[in-house]
């Protein structure tokens, strides 16, 4: 596992979104699947001088069916959901990289568009779920620039990188075997990307004292202020 950061930022590593079960799954059924295409399909003329990968077929039976054990896995992570306040998401996508692949340096397109006619979603909020361990590939590094440097993330099976959309990024080569990941937009109740993680970090606090000292006076008092923040911010 990789994960190099400033403590700062607001990039998050949450672990096992996913069950080992989960994930073998997941790379059971996506093995051999005739619905792989070319990943320069989804993108726009400038993401494709960059992008080198393979994509699973974006709204298949399969990649729908995998995305909703990714996004009901997300979505019933207490973590994930305090840091990024979920309004919309879209249905995660899977990428797998080998033989020298990689995506260069780019940023998220800031609408995405929703297979079905459904509302376009604001891209607040990035995630990826990795589905290879770190020794099954060489290089696959995730890496992203935001105003505190530039960091490398190479996680575990099933665990999974939050992190603003509006941040430059890139995948590194794979130089050897494959990398496979989930990765998806999530569209926030809070905008800022500021305000949204001073109350992750106001949740995370306000559950420490509660589990070290129970409910209080002074923990309905902190719940309250989150939910006042949170009811003066969030758009929904």
């Amino acid at each position: 596992m990789l994960v190099r950061q400033k403590k700062n930022d607001m990039m998050l590593h949450i672990p096992g979104v996913l069950t080992p079960d989960q994930v073998a799954h997941l790379r059971a059924r996506m093995a051999g699947a005739p619905e792989w295409l070319d990943g320069r399909e989804s993108v726009g003329p400038q993401g494709a001088k960059v992008k080198r990968n393979r994509q699973l077929g974006e709204g298949t039976p399969l990649a729908v069916e995998l995305g909703q054990i990714v996004s009901a896995a997300l979505m019933a992570n207490p973590m994930f959901f305090s840091s990024a306040l979920p309004l919309r998401m879209l249905t995660p996508y899977f990428n797998a990289y080998g033989g020298g692949e990689h995506y260069g340096l780019h940023v998220d397109g800031a609408i995405r568009a929703q297979r079905g006619g459904g509302a376009p979603v604001r891209a607040d909020v990035s995630t990826t779920v990795f589905l290879s361990e770190p020794e099954e590939y060489e290089g696959g590094e995730l890496e992203v620039v935001d105003l505190y440097g530039t960091h490398e993330v190479k996680l575990a099976a099933g665990d999974a990188i939050v992190y603003s959309s509006g941040s430059v990024h890139q995948v590194r080569p794979v130089t050897s075997g494959e990398r496979v990941a989930s990765f998806l937009w999530t569209q926030s109740m809070v905008r800022d990307d500021g305000k949204r993680a001073m109350l992750f970090d106001l949740d995370t606090q306000i559950q420490k004292l509660r589990a070290q000292h129970g409910e209080s006076e002074i923990t309905v008092g902190l719940t309250a202020h989150y939910h006042n923040l949170l009811r003066m911010w969030a758009e929904v």
